[in-house]
Parts: structure tokens; C-alpha cells; sequence
């Protein structure tokens, strides 16, 4: 499939996080203006000049990165993928290659923005790292990569990624596993003796080995007084591949896994034999508070494969079919949050230092903090408690107002009438075209709304808000749909610098452009 039918396909299909294993400039063009978050690569083979020259890293987000951001929300950059596994030799330049691109993003003035990890395979642990709470990495690269790799990622507000197939695990016991445990299905669940947790999935299973592997490596410099204090990293670990194999195991299987893991996931997690998300709990036993994040390996089936098995993770065949059907949204299932509104306010009374790095990470795990930088709707008052009541409020929300998400180590609490003087950055808002761009460009930006999600039948001939008959005035109507359409995110009212965002009500001719899809 083209760029374009991919960016349809996953827009019919609700998904709005992609990773993808290059910087291809067909797909971040295509991508740009859809609301779907991106992250991109740096590959192995570009590992060594990454680690070897700044100059080289800077140039390549010049060239790959730069240009394409804020059009395409590009949130990430994967510096090479499963090193210790694929590229063992380019081990020792891993991190100087993490290093010189953060570095390289942070010239740029992208690097709050977009975030530089790496994926490492579930073998970096330990063979022996069973119960989680046993979690290390292998002895070649826990102290001598590891260390170096987490301190970074905690000094950046960054994470780390893994890949983890946990079919591989099941398989491996060579049926001492209850399939159930695997499949997120009712079990009565594995005791980790070390830490008393009983674990009803797989999956918390191995995620929670993994931050254990992490809490267990000495940092090789300076830690932030939180990690002192907790003695855990202050690094979240995202999935960066996760799927279960159809040719290896039916596609039943396959498909029970993959719906069960996005319900698992939707609700935030949920290490209970019920599964049900209204009984979900935030994150896994050992990282209650923590966020779950998935990349599902993968899109497509792959036909060029080497084997049967590698060719058959993927969700859809390469024509844009269904290999099994998937609940994306988990079913609408019901939220875990309150059943009456409520808000997330920062408390004053935890000071400046502990307010700035609860908002820093806050906007750092998923809160979107556009709207609070400056010359932005939502900036002024320019202080931490009002910068901080934003951020840890928009967190709160798009975490479903489930318990746990509002604390942010005692800066914040929740209250049930909404605090007076908040700030709603997308209160009114409408998309207008740019004149100065001229016609020609408006046409193109125009066609793109019009073929992308805008409905322009109002501004068709004899239609309600053809007149008047000008680009300008019919490529603002068709922005102003196409952004109200996508949420009114900043990113749906680029179109290459010929639209902008104002905050008072527009009227062409005698059409009223309107402010909600």
C-alpha cells in the first residue's frame, strides 16, 4: 500500500501512535497534518557516524528530522534497534550514538519535543531473570551500557524501549505455562516469592522484569533525589514491538491475545483474574503508578520474510485486509475515572522545585503542554502553580480520571468543581487560511483538507458557502473543517504554513464557520 491508503487505513482503524524503521520522506509527508503521533529511526547501519561526529548527527536531524516536524508529530527517535542482538560489534558506540542525537535535537530546539531511546531485545536480561523481582541484565552490559543508557534517559526525560514477544516465553516452557496467563484469560496466577506480587498476565510479568533488570544497575553518575530516595529509575519502559505469532500458533490465539492486551492496555493495566477495566489498577504490581505504552508488531504481514514465522505478526495483509479483527478501542469500555467531573490542581504549598519537576514530567509522559509555552493560549499567568494545574490537569484527564493519576508525589489533588481562571486552550478556536502564501498554495493545502477528512460540499457551487467564490475564503472553510474534525490539535492547522489558529469567531460572507466537530 501507498503512504496516503496507510494513513487512511490507520485512521479508519482509530490508531494515532506509529513507529516506523526509517526516516522515509513519503511517509512523513504523509503523515503531516493527521493527528497521528510518529516515531522515527536511526538505524544500525548509521550507528557508527552517529557516534563518531556530532556534526553528522546534527546534519541528519537536519535533513530528517527537522523538516518535517511540527507538521508531522514526530514525538521520538529510535537510535538503532536491538544492538546487543543485531549489531552486537556497534555495542560500545550505542549510547555516544543516543548522545550526539539528543544533543543534535536540543540545536535544534526540538529536543522537549521529541525524545531519543533505543530498543533493546528481552534477552538483554538475564536467562535467570525469573521471578520478575530477580529482573538483571546480562553481565556484558549492565554496568558498562545499561548504567550509562539509563542515566541518560533519566537526565533527558526520555525512556526505554523494549521489544518483548511473549509467545517466545510461552513457548519456551514447553507447556508448563497456563496458556490463559499468556492470553490475559481468568488463571490463578504465578506468586513472585521475592516481592509477595501475585501476577495474572505474562505481560505485567515481564514488564515488571524489566524495570526491575533497571532498578538493579548502578548508576555510573549523578541520579536525580527522587531515584535516591525510591532507589527505582526514574525511566518509564515502553514496548517498542509486542504481538503474538498467527502462523506459529492459529490465529484464535492470536487474535484473543492482541484484543485482550489493548483492553489490558486501555484500561491502564490490571493484574486482576477479572480483567474487567473497571477494575483495572494504573500500571503493574512492582510500577503501580506507571503508564503502560505498546507498539503492536506489527502493521502488515511481511511476504519477504525469511521464514513463516517472521512473516506472520502482522495485523493486516499487505493489501490493507484483515488478517483477524481487532477492537482498537477496546470496546468503548467504560472509563475508570469518577462519575462526576472532576480536576487535577497543583498544591502551592510544594513549592517551586517539586512543582517544576512534577510538570516537567508530567509533560514528559504523555501531557500535552503546548498550550502552556510561550506566546500560547494557555501561557499567561506565567507561573508554576498555573503552568503546573495545566499540565498535571490534561494528564489526569487523558488518563481517564483514574485513581493514582493525579498525585504527582503529594504536588497535586483532585477537586469536583472546576478551579476558577483554568485555562481551556481549545475554547473557541477556528482555523483560517494565510493569504500571503498565495493562491497556488492554498489550492494544493486546499485539495489536501478536501481529500483528507474536511467536508467540502458547503463550498461547492450553488452550495451554502460557495460564495464568496475565492481560495481564500474556501480554503478557510475547508481548514477550519479539517481542524475542528482532528481534535483542534496545533499540527491539524499547519498545512505548511498556510493556516493558522485564531481565537475569535470567523464569518466568510454569510457562512459562520463552526468551532466544534
Amino acid at each position: 500500500m501507498d503512504p496516503a491508503s496507510v494513513v487512511r487505513l490507520l485512521k479508519k482503524n482509530g490508531i494515532t501512535m506509529v513507529r516506523v524503521y526509517d526516516t522515509d520522506q513519503a511517509v512523513l509527508s504523509a503523515m503531516a497534518n493527521t493527528g497521528i503521533k510518529l516515531v522515527v529511526a536511526l538505524p544500525n547501519e548509521m550507528l557508527a557516524s552517529a557516534a563518531a561526529d556530532p556534526r553528522w548527527a546534527v546534519q541528519w536531524a537536519k535533513s530528517n528530522v527537522k523538516p518535517y516536524y511540527p507538521a508531522t508529530d514526530i514525538r521520538g527517535v529510535t537510535v538503532g534497534n536491538e544492538v546487543f542482538q543485531q549489531a552486537n560489534g556497534l555495542t560500545p558506540q550505542l549510547v555516544p550514538a543516543m548522545k550526539n542525537v539528543q544533543a543534535a535535537l536540543a540545536g535544534l530546539g526540538l529536543a522537549d519535543a521529541i525524545k531519543v531511546t533505543t530498543p533493546i531485545a528481552f534477552d538483554a536480561l538475564k536467562a535467570s531473570s525469573f521471578p520478575p523481582s530477580k529482573g538483571e541484565f546480562r553481565d556484558d552490559i549492565a554496568q558498562s551500557v545499561m548504567s550509562p543508557m539509563l542515566d541518560f534517559l533519566e537526565q533527558t526525560g526520555s525512556y526505554l524501549m523494549v521489544n518483548i514477544y511473549p509467545y517466545k516465553a510461552y513457548v519456551s516452557t514447553n507447556g508448563a505455562m497456563d496458556i490463559n496467563y499468556a492470553l490475559f484469560r481468568p488463571n490463578a496466577g504465578v506468586v513472585d516469592g521475592g516481592s509477595g506480587f501475585t501476577y495474572h498476565n505474562l505481560f505485567d510479568a515481564q514488564l515488571d522484569n524489566v524495570y526491575y533488570a533497571m532498578d538493579a544497575v548502578r548508576s555510573s553518575g549523578n541520579r536525580t533525589v527522587e531515584t535516591m530516595l525510591t532507589g527505582r529509575r526514574k525511566v518509564p519502559a515502553k514496548h517498542g514491538e509486542h504481538s503474538w505469532c498467527t502462523y506459529c500458533d492459529g490465529v484464535e490465539n492470536s487474535k484473543t491475545y492482541t484484543n485482550n492486551l489493548i483492553k489490558h492496555v486501555v484500561s491502564g493495566g490490571a493484574s486482576t483474574a477479572s480483567y474487567s477495566p473497571l477494575d483495572a489498577a494504573v500500571g503493574t504490581p512492582y510500577r503501580p503508578n506507571d503508564d503502560i505504552s505498546v507498539y503492536i508488531f506489527e502493521l502488515f504481514n511481511e511476504n519477504e520474510k525469511s521464514s513463516a514465522e517472521e512473516s506472520n505478526y502482522g495485523l493486516f495483509y499487505p493489501n490493507g485486509q484483515p488478517v483477524y479483527q481487532v477492537d482498537f478501542m477496546a470496546g468503548g469500555a467504560p472509563s475508570p475515572s469518577p462519575a462526576r467531573s472532576s480536576w487535577c490542581v497543583a498544591n502551592s504549598a510544594a513549592g517551586d522545585a517539586r512543582l517544576q519537576a512534577a510538570l516537567d514530567w508530567a509533560c514528559g509522559h504523555g501531557a500535552d503542554c503546548s498550550a502552556i509555552q510561550p506566546g500560547k493560549t494557555c501561557y499567561q499567568p506565567n507561573t508554576k502553580l498555573a503552568h503546573a494545574s495545566y499540565a498535571f490537569n490534561d494528564y489526569y484527564q487523558r488518563k481517564g480520571r483514574a485513581s493514582g493519576t493525579c498525585d504527582f508525589a503529594g504536588a497535586a489533588s483532585i477537586v469536583y468543581q472546576q478551579p476558577a481562571g483554568s485555562c481551556d486552550p481549545n475554547a473557541g478556536s477556528w482555523c483560517v487560511a494565510n493569504a500571503a502564501v498565495g493562491d497556488s498554495r492554498l489550492q494544493a493545502a486546499l485539495d489536501y483538507a478536501c481529500g483528507h477528512g474536511a467536508d467540502c460540499s458547503a463550498i461547492q457551487p450553488g452550495a451554502r458557502c460557495f460564495n464568496p467564490d475565492t481560495k481564500l475564503a474556501h480554503a478557510s472553510y475547508a481548514f477550519n473543517d479539517y481542524y475542528q474534525r482532528n481534535g483542534r490539535s496545533d499540527q491539524s492547522c499547519d498545512f505548511g504554513g498556510a493556516g493558522s489558529v485564531v481565537h475569535h469567531a470567523q464569518k466568510i460572507g454569510n457562512c459562520v464557520l463552526r468551532s466544534r466537530a
